[in-house]
């Protein structure tokens, strides 16, 4: 099955690396390696995690990141969020497709 990652969650891993590339060397590097194998992961297991805004929600294993997951014509749609700032609204979805 083929994952297609939404231009905002590339967006989203990037500035990720950059955060985390600030709290520590390498720390960066490890945070994208571990999101991407989570995302990979999702070749085998997409679709089997809780529906959470009308998309399936898997939770990164290492780092506070949602990987949101939309299956549409046998591809599968892949965006991220990072924890939820105080100002979002619990309504709000929290990927958009740009």
């Amino acid at each position: 099955m083929r994952i297609r990652l939404l231009s905002a969650a590339v967006e989203d891993l990037y500035e990720g690396r950059l955060f985390y590339e600030k709290q520590g060397e390498g720390v960066g590097e490890y945070f994208f390696d571990s999101l991407f194998s989570d995302i990979d992961s999702l070749t085998l297991y997409g679709g089997i995690h809780p529906k959470v805004f009308g998309y399936h929600r898997m939770l990164s294993k290492r780092f506070p990141y949602a990987i949101y997951l939309q299956n549409r014509r046998g591809i599968r749609s892949c965006g991220l969020a990072s924890p939820r700032s105080a100002s979002q609204s619990e309504e709000d979805p929290p990927v958009t497709e740009r």
